[in-house]
This record gives structure tokens, C-alpha cells and sequence, in this order.
């Protein structure tokens, strides 16, 4: 209910984000990340992953860490409204090359981390 009214406040232009969070028990398949879906993966009380499409528009599937005993690792907070905020950066070494932040749902494009034919991103917030 939360993500419903959560993206009408955006529609609105009251709430601002690029992602909302959601968790699952597995992986999700390429097919069913969609841009703007940041999925959690969780074993019972233990987040496992975070997954997300790259915003960049290469279309990878992005899979973090949030294991603490694994390095390079993430954080991942969620808002009451399931806007995410992951630590540190995260920073694609493939074609893509974009180098970004997200903070309260939204992309922080770090300088020169924006990928030059973007588009799935531009002007959502």
C-alpha cells in the first residue's frame, strides 16, 4: 500500500525517488527487476543481497553484497515509504562505466559517472 501511495505523491511531485526497496526470499530474475526496483534478499533476518537494474541503461542486473563479512560489501537502509539508501557508491566496470549513489530512492550521479547515453533515469525526480 505504502509503494502505491508512495508513487502517487510522486506523480503529485510532493515525494521524489528513483527506486523503492522490496524484499524477497530469492533472487529475482532479470525479467522481473525492473528499473526503479531495488530488491533485498533476505534468510530470515539476514540481508543477503540487494539487486537492481543499473540505472545507466546497459540493463545489467546489479547484485551487492550486504554480507559484513564479505568484501566489497553494502548497506542498505529503508525509509517508511521503501526508499532505499545503499553505502557506499556503486560504481559499474563494465561498457556502462556509471558511477552513482542512491540516497532516499534517488540516483546521486557521481561527476563523471553518468553514462553519456542514459536514459531510463533522466528527469524521474
Amino acid at each position: 500500500m505504502r509503494k502505491i501511495v508512495a508513487r502517487l505523491l510522486r506523480a503529485l511531485g510532493v515525494m521524489k525517488f528513483d527506486f523503492l526497496a522490496e524484499t524477497a526470499s530469492t533472487f529475482p530474475s532479470d525479467a522481473g527487476l525492473a528499473q526503479g526496483r531495488l530488491v533485498v534478499v533476505r534468510d530470515g533476518d539476514v540481508e543477503k543481497w540487494a539487486c537492481l537494474t543499473c540505472p545507466g541503461g546497459c540493463g545489467r542486473t546489479i547484485n551487492l553484497s550486504l554480507n559484513p563479512l564479505r568484501r566489497p560489501k553494502w548497506t542498505v537502509a529503508i525509509d517508511f515509504w521503501r526508499r532505499p539508501t545503499l553505502l557506499p557508491s556503486v560504481h559499474q566496470l563494465n561498457e556502462c562505466g556509471c558511477h552513482f549513489w542512491i540516497k532516499g530512492g534517488c540516483i546521486d550521479w557521481c561527476q563523471g559517472g553518468r553514462p553519456k547515453d542514459n536514459s531510463a533515469m533522466h528527469g524521474r525526480h
